[in-house]
């Protein structure tokens, strides 16, 4: 009889868990449900009362009038142009930088790892100014690549510290044992360490990639140029319409967004994979 009940409990725990699980998914999902109903509503009429599960007849040609209100393609190709740039510099700093404090040793690492946690709990806010300041005296401000530029300094000491997490794992032993076979910095952190850390290498590049996708501060602090613009600053002209249009609005929000979920399911996937290799 104890053993049955001892059966039952893990098993009441995982059906809880799963249907925690999937209330919360629903919470999140809400969101995008109304925003594709929302996307096939006819423009120029009176928003429906209450909500319309499925509009009669949908308006799918709401996706095409999209480009006649902004220039989706261009501003689709700045986006790409600036995620394909910033995100592998950002995977390439941070994990040297999360190697470099995990090889430091005594109060030079634990400086380090303050430094990161300081530099992390900085507002955002707070380096607007300086960054418009510094990237206008250079002469790099407001060009599609300009907010690429963050991925010099990681973009986030969040994901150095993930690496470096990452890295502690890794046997120290084997770290020393590179290094006396002769192998450069460099070499220890491409032949050892990132192969070793590719689970957190995935999920920073995931996270980096729906980061620049879908950064709007930066961009509008950063380039006043329309034709420079990501696309998610260029949604934002598209809200400025009247609201019996914003049926177009949602369908640009959906085309928007559409890529940002699809490179989050496949780096979901690589990451997972990376784990159960690893």
């Amino acid at each position: 009889m104890r053993t049955h009940r001892e059966n039952r409990s893990p098993r009441r725990s995982t059906t809880w868990w799963t249907v925690g699980v999937i209330a919360l998914s629903l919470v999140f999902l809400a969101p995008l449900v109304v925003m594709v109903l929302g996307s096939l509503q006819r423009p120029l009429q009176p928003p429906p009362d209450g909500l319309d599960l499925w509009p009669d007849p949908a308006e799918w040609s709401n996706y095409l009038a999209v480009p006649r209100f902004m220039p989706l393609a261009w501003l689709l190709l700045n986006s790409l142009l600036l995620v394909v740039v910033a995100v592998p510099v950002t995977v390439v700093v941070t994990s040297m930088a999360g190697l470099a404090i995990v090889t430091a040793r005594g109060r030079l690492r634990r400086g380090l790892i303050g430094v990161s946690v300081f530099m992390l709990l900085v507002p955002a806010a707070a380096l607007w100014v300086p960054r418009v300041v510094l990237l206008r005296g250079v002469g790099l401000a407001d060009t599609p690549l300009t907010v690429a530029l963050l991925a010099l300094a990681g973009t986030t000491p969040f994901y150095v510290l993930l690496f470096a997490l990452a890295y502690s794992r890794i046997p120290v032993s084997l770290l020393e044992a590179a290094t006396l076979e002769g192998l450069s910095p460099y070499a220890v952190w491409r032949r050892v360490a990132l192969p070793l850390g590719r689970p957190a290498a995935v999920a920073v590049a995931a996270l980096s990639t729906l980061y620049y996708w879908s950064t709007f501060m930066d961009p509008l602090t950063l380039v006043s140029s329309p034709g420079n613009w990501p696309v998610a600053l260029g949604l934002r002209r598209l809200s400025e319409m009247e609201a019996a249009l914003y049926p177009i609005y949602l369908a640009g929000a959906v085309i928007v967004t559409a890529p940002a979920l699809l490179a989050f399911a496949i780096g979901q996937r690589s990451f997972f994979a990376s784990v159960e290799r690893s």
